[in-house]
């Protein structure tokens, strides 16, 4: 069973259903006991950073997520989940995160420019291409030119170690970080078509599979 945590920060149930689609046995939950039972846990969020860590501690949401890293099962941090795993955010005067995974969160500047010299918008709204993507089971059978869709106004910067691969949108940034069964993406698989279905179904292979 995969977990869904529930922390009232949106798009779990599209996540849901894309894990339906593929045959998946999953559960929405926001129980830290049943995370903890899970064969791999989705972080998924849309929203305000400040906001969702005052959920998440409210429920003990952020206990259990550290333990569920302590205790080895596989987490796909999603979107604002991504970010959240850090440490910290400019998002809402300064934001004070898990610190699960090296880094922070900032927001793109307005100034940036596409490379043909256009101001970028903000949020960062659309289908974009990973750039530099390293070798990772998350990646596996997902051409290279695939897309992905993303909306952030806020991006990670972690370690070089970390970085699975980039995206440009008037700047490189971190699009997916990751170590020993504890990932994140900036991007939504759940509303990426096919490429994103690949996968998730790629992390709940690694479930099964400790290995990865």
């Amino acid at each position: 069973m995969i977990a869904i945590v529930d922390y009232g920060a949106g798009n779990q149930t599209s996540v849901r259903r894309a894990l339906d689609h593929l045959g998946i046995p999953c559960v929405i939950t926001a129980d830290p006991d049943t995370l903890l039972r899970a064969a791999g846990v989705i972080f998924p969020g849309v929203g305000a950073a400040g906001q969702a860590m005052s959920r998440l501690r409210a429920e003990g949401l952020d206990r259990a997520l550290r333990d569920v890293v302590d205790r080895g099962i596989p987490l796909l941090g999603v979107c604002l989940g991504c970010q959240i795993l850090t440490a910290h955010s400019e998002e809402d005067d300064g934001t004070v995160m898990l610190g699960l995974a090296p880094g922070d969160c900032r927001r793109f500047g307005r100034e940036a420019r596409e490379e043909d010299g256009v101001l970028i918008r903000v949020p960062h709204m659309g289908w974009n291409r990973l750039r530099d993507r390293r070798p990772t089971p998350l990646f596996a059978g997902i051409p290279e030119d695939a897309q992905f869709y993303f909306v952030h106004s806020y991006y990670v910067s972690t370690t070089a170690d970390l970085t699975l691969a980039s995206c440009r949108y008037g700047i490189d940034f971190c699009a997916a970080y990751g170590r020993d069964g504890l990932w994140a993406v900036q991007f939504h698989p759940e509303k990426s078509g096919p490429p994103g279905l690949r996968l998730l179904r790629n992390f709940v292979d690694c479930c099964g599979d400790r290995s990865c």
